[in-house]
């Protein structure tokens, strides 16, 4: 079978997944997926009893992989350290905060982070997953922190991948703006220190060919200034969204007349490369590196439709790092003249 025939099958089940939920009465559908300790209000996996959360989007990701991530933000929310550990690769872990520059490069070292931190939440903190990308194999995850946790709401994308069932590499990024620029100054690694090493070839290239084929293509193409190519990449009611600028554009015509005005300003175009993909056939993303500039990393989610198109584009890069004088021109750029 096909990379565009597998996509369209498994959105198919989920198509029939939905009607059947809705018969049943049950008012959601099986895009929008209730952890199931707090749907319930009853324990979940090791015993634990985590607060309510809103549904998660797991239309572009595996029911395996959607419980997985369900748990482990369940342990977390739950101030629970070896139930939160236990979903991680003790043979060989990798965390990095990819927008402060904090490396954990141990499973014992992310075991001592946890049982210093969590202690020091409320009940009232919570962690939890709004969309889920991917299959167990790698993944991308949206989720928020709320401020109880580290002093401010962020809403980072984790990009993670997995080994004997475990995760083996997670990378979080996101928009430092939201931490403040004050807090961002004093907490991010200075750049002579800044991690270059973020270990993707200790898990090696493991998403399936449709996803890095997308991601590798639109990558190269906005580098190179091939939008007309990017903008096909797209499906017709696609939508691009950079979280940094704030700026959403719906429509495949409408996206490749921004591209034609903004690719050669943005941090994942011009000059931009892949560094990892992860993902399954419908969905992932690519965390992307440049030589020069301000930005030098970030990441990218791709959601496919079945037919291997784009229908949603979202990237996170670190805002703080650029002036409000230049955010302010990359958010004029998507007005239409």
């Amino acid at each position: 079978m096909s990379d565009i025939d597998t996509n369209k099958a498994d959105l198919a089940r989920r198509s029939v997944l939905g009607v059947a939920t809705a018969a049943l009465g049950l008012g959601a559908t099986a895009a929008l997926l209730p952890s199931t300790a707090s749907a319930r209000g009853s324990a979940g996996a090791d015993g634990i009893h985590p607060p309510p959360t809103p549904a998660i989007d797991t239309s572009h990701a595996t029911p395996e992989l959607a419980r997985l991530i369900s748990r482990v933000f369940e342990a977390k929310t739950s101030r629970h350290v070896d139930a939160t550990l236990s979903y991680f690769y003790p043979k060989s872990t990798t965390y990095i905060d990819a927008s402060l520059g904090w490396p954990i490069y141990s499973w014992d070292e992310l075991h001592k982070l946890f049982a210093g931190l969590m202690p020091t939440w409320p009940a009232t903190a919570r962690s939890y997953p709004t969309k889920i990308l991917g299959d167990t194999n790698s993944a991308l995850v949206f989720f928020i922190d709320t401020p109880e946790l580290f002093g401010h709401e962020i809403r980072p994308m984790g990009v993670i991948n997995f080994k004997e069932g475990k995760i083996a590499r997670w990378i979080d990024y996101w928009d430092g703006r939201e931490f403040t620029l004050a807090d961002m100054k004093a907490q991010r690694t200075p750049d002579e220190k800044f991690p270059t090493d973020f270990k993707e070839s200790k898990v090696g290239e493991t998403a399936k060919r449709s996803i890095k084929r997308v991601a590798h293509t639109i990558s190269d193409a906005l580098s190179g200034g091939a939008v007309k190519e990017a903008a096909s990449l797209f499906s017709d009611d696609a939508v691009l969204e950079d979280q940094a600028v704030r700026t959403v554009v719906t429509g495949r015509l409408n996206i490749g007349a921004y591209l034609e005005r903004a690719a050669a300003h943005l941090p994942y175009g011009a000059g931009a490369e892949v560094r990892h993909v992860v993902g399954g056939h419908l969905g992932g993303g690519y965390e992307w590196t440049r030589g020069s500039g301000a930005v030098r990393r970030g990441v990218t989610a791709l959601e496919l439709d079945g037919d291997g198109r784009i229908s949603r584009y979202t990237s996170v890069w670190d805002g703080s790092l650029v002036s409000d004088d230049e955010l302010s021109r990359l958010q004029a750029l998507v007005i239409e003249h």
